[in-house]
């Protein structure tokens, strides 16, 4: 008897064959136990219709119902009965299925967005983010010359294992203990009695606060570690001296110019140059004709080239040239098209600042005085 009962129930529930569901036409068909075939026109879809735990009526869709030959009839209506099944268990245990669903749902969005949160996390290292930074704001505003030592000071500087690591787990003490370990560079102890190249040191941490800035914006970490040093830095770093850069005495400054100017090369005529107007190093060696009135007697070196201090916007600066500077870029003209003083090693380039530490090395000077310090 309960047999015969089981398998009443079992037909009672399967209503629907796979011809019937392909002949369907317009209305609800139900297959029994709450599985419903619904034909509006052209949209076919199964749903499921039941009573929630709340005693709340309610209905589920279950996705297209697929008809056009026999097989995908049989198919589909085989699936819709396997959640309908699916569902009916889940209410004999006191769930709602619609509530069952959604938590599915959110879980496996919240596990889908860890996995990417994740992948995210280990794809942007230091070292990426900072090439993407400099890629897309330092390459497109500033020089290459500017641009390439803005990337390759990090890449010198940072050691490897914090360089590639993921950006989001940086801290601020091994960030601190990488800039304190920077060494000075041979012409740095030449220039400062300091241990540390202090300039060099704060200018990386400029560099990684604004890289961390942008990662934070693109959501590639949540803290700026490179902000948290500047107090760190102060209390652990010596203060800049105030006459880093060693200069002669100006009572010597006539002599060294008469010998000077007794040189030969383009090298020594460019520091006589960067001397007679009081200029920087970087302004004299990227002279430009175009910048250049000879008749007038004037030296405009655009605001791009100009150095700025703190928060200061750059300006262009006027250079009223004396006979002596203006006969020095006359007897250059025809050696470049544009550049005034050319490199003599490598073709259609400015002149490294090593040129103008030869010459002082060729004076004898260069242990008592720094380019920066005679101009």
């Amino acid at each position: 008897m309960a047999t015969t009962d089981r398998r009443k129930t079992s037909a009672a529930i399967q209503l629907l064959t796979a011809r019937k569901v392909q002949a369907a036409g317009e209305g609800d068909h139900s297959d029994g136990g709450g599985l419903v075939l619904r034909v509006r026109g052209k949209s076919v879809a199964w749903v499921f219709r039941y009573t929630a735990p709340s005693g709340s009526r309610r209905e589920m869709g279950l996705g297209v119902c697929f008809r056009g030959s026999t097989a995908q009839a049989g198919d589909s209506i085989t699936s819709a009965r396997r959640r309908a099944a699916e569902y009916r268990d889940q209410l004999g245990a006191g769930q709602d299925p619609m509530v069952v669903r959604d938590e599915r749902r959110a879980a496996a969005a919240e596990a889908e967005a860890a996995r990417k949160a994740e992948k995210t996390r280990v794809h942007w290292t230091l070292a990426r983010s900072s090439r993407d930074y400099h890629e897309r704001v330092i390459e497109p505003t500033k020089t290459a010359k500017h641009g390439a030592q803005w990337i390759s000071s990090l890449e010198n500087h940072i050691p490897a294992a914090l360089w590639h690591k993921p950006i989001g787990e940086i801290e601020a003490p091994e960030l601190l203990e990488a800039l304190q370990s920077i060494k000075p560079h041979e012409r740095a102890r030449r220039m400062s009695a300091s241990a540390r190249p202090l300039e060099t040191v704060q200018r990386i941490r400029q560099r990684l606060d604004a890289v961390f800035e942008d990662a934070i914006f693109h959501k590639r970490c949540t803290v700026n570690p490179a902000a948290a040093l500047r107090r760190k830095m102060r209390e652990s770093m010596p203060r800049k001296d105030a006459g880093q850069f060693a200069a002669l005495p100006f009572r010597e400054a006539p002599g060294f110019m008469a010998r000077l100017r007794a040189m030969e090369g383009t090298a020594a005529r460019c520091l006589e140059f960067a001397v007679l107007t009081a200029s920087r190093t970087s302004e004299a060696l990227g002279a430009r004709w175009a910048e250049l009135d000879l008749d007038a007697g004037t030296w405009l070196v655009p605001a791009e080239r100009m150095k700025a201090s703190g928060k200061d916007k750059a300006e262009s600066h006027l250079v009223y040239l004396s006979p002596r500077a203006l006969a020095i870029v006359r007897a250059q003209v025809g050696s470049h098209a544009s550049i005034v003083f050319p490199s003599i090693v490598k073709a259609d380039s400015e002149m490294s600042n090593m040129a103008m530490l030869a010459v002082l090395d060729r004076m004898g000077e260069r242990s008592r005085t720094t380019v920066h310090g005679l101009c």
